[in-house]
């Protein structure tokens, strides 16, 4: 452990542990990033950017392709980012989209056995979604 002053002020330290306690208890796949979670998230946005109201012929196959590219082979990923923008969008302002984000992720091929599961799972992320207080600016300006 090294300590540290800071300022030109009597007294203060900054203490420089952390980042060894880290190295030492955590093991590096608690601390690195998961290539699955990465996927997901390449998944999802590709996903939510192709999504819209109209989308033609071609814009679909785009955005099909660039899901099956994203995907490579992962069809439980692309189920989740389906049943999980489904039960989320459910009921809400923005469910066609949210529909949407689903059939697109469906046609590039995700595994149609593990959807529900995922619906279920989008329903409780969003009752926690509406359940947590607004966060945003103070009414007293």
């Amino acid at each position: 452990m090294r300590l540290r002053q800071r300022g030109t002020g009597g007294g203060q330290y900054e203490m420089t542990v952390l980042p060894h306690i880290e190295h030492r208890f955590y093991a590096s796949w608690m601390t690195g990033p998961d290539p699955d979670r990465l996927r997901y998230a390449q998944i999802a946005g590709a996903a939510a950017r192709h999504a819209q109201a109209w989308l033609t012929a071609e814009q679909e196959a785009a955005a099909v392709a660039e899901l099956t590219g994203a995907a490579a082979g992962r069809a439980d990923l692309l189920a989740e980012c389906a049943g999980t923008a489904l039960g989320f969008g459910e009921g809400g302002q923005d469910a066609a989209r949210y529909r949407q984000i689903a059939e697109l992720c469906i046609a590039a091929g995700a595994d149609s056995s593990l959807i529900e599961h995922w619906i279920a799972i989008g329903r409780q992320r969003a009752a926690a979604a509406a359940a947590t207080p607004h966060a945003g600016p103070s009414a007293r300006g």
